[in-house]
């Protein structure tokens, strides 16, 4: 049964131009990676998706290894768009990725033409697309010419199986190679996918600036540190979450002299009237260089706390200079 998308889904959201390009995205984009696989509820995952829509959220992450298994997301949103939201198509950006480990033997990772195409095409054939919107390189392959690499998304976009071009986890040197390539090629680069929230800077270094001259969006992944940036931990270590069973956060991410900051920064939210994960959101978005932030959710109550950091993106100079001293020294690895 098709989706009826609620009249008021562009009430209230905020749209960003992506770079120096036409395309518009909103401030919060919904994120796959987890949550929407094979071993996950699907009607969970279908009313995420639903509510994200019908809240403004028109930018749908995904990649080609994303479940688990490697590859159900792209399946299960497939699904859920061809049969309940196929009329809406058209107002919806759908990106996916190649490049980490996806199939076994030599093609099943990294950037080659062969891996890209092969991966292209096996992702429009899950997500039972003729296009998707946003295609990128997921990492830098350092084996392989950076040529060949930006050769397949100009390809991609040209055979008209990608509106769009990006990179993902690109350091800034890279960025402005992959850049120049692509646009000597006539397809721009239009979007960089990188880690950053309060925890994790890196970007700050070099990166916002290449991608800001180069007149390329950026999109923030892991806004909230893997849960570090919530109250997921501020009464200790929950059995079930993702530092529990080591997974992709490791124990020694919260030692006391962290645990004290992370209690401080939600006192800081408060005073705000904001969660600690829709100030950690709202942090991001203060900076114009950022064009979306990308959250995930394992609910709907979840997905609408996230989109509650919309209501106060702005922050006073006490606020920031507050913040600026307790995360100084932080640089989670």
């Amino acid at each position: 049964m098709e989706h009826k998308a609620a009249d008021s889904r562009y009430d209230k959201m905020d749209y960003r131009r992506c770079g120096r390009s036409g395309l518009k995205l909103p401030a919060i984009s919904l994120g796959l990676w987890h949550n929407f696989g094979s071993v996950d509820v699907y009607e969970n995952g279908k009313s995420i998706i639903f509510e994200a829509f019908d809240k403004g959220i028109t930018h749908f992450d995904l990649a080609n290894n994303y479940g688990p298994e490697p590859g159900s997301a792209e399946t299960n949103f497939g699904n859920i768009v061809n049969d309940h939201l196929k009329n809406y198509r058209d107002e919806m950006i759908i990106s996916s990725k190649a490049g980490y480990d996806m199939l076994p033997g030599p093609y099943g990772e990294f950037g080659s033409r062969k891996t890209m195409i092969a991966s292209l095409n096996q992702s429009l054939r899950r997500l039972k697309l003729e296009y998707v919107d946003i295609f990128y390189s997921h990492r830098y392959d350092p084996d392989t010419p950076l040529e060949e690499t930006m050769m397949a998304l100009d390809f991609a976009v040209k055979q008209g199986k990608a509106l769009y071009a990006g990179i993902s986890n690109y350091p800034a040197d890279k960025t402005r190679e992959a850049e120049s390539i692509l646009r000597e090629l006539g397809t721009p680069c239009l979007i960089h996918q990188a880690r950053y929230s309060m925890f994790q800077r890196d970007v700050e270094e070099e990166l916002l600036e290449v991608v800001d001259k180069r007149g390329m969006g950026l999109i923030a992944f892991s806004p909230l540190a893997q849960g570090l940036l919530t109250d997921r931990y501020l009464n200790g270590v929950p059995s079930d979450s993702r530092m529990a069973r080591a997974h992709f956060l490791k124990q020694d991410h919260l030692n006391e002299e962290r645990f004290n900051i992370i209690k401080a920064l939600n006192d800081i939210a408060k005073d705000r009237n904001q969660s600690l994960a829709q100030m950690a959101i709202a942090w991001l978005l203060k900076d114009k260089r950022v064009t979306s932030v990308l959250v995930g959710a394992s609910s709907v109550n979840q997905l609408n706390n996230n989109l509650g950091a919309l209501n106060n993106t702005a922050f006073n100079d006490a606020e920031l200079s507050k913040i600026q001293e307790l995360i100084k020294d932080i640089q989670l690895r």
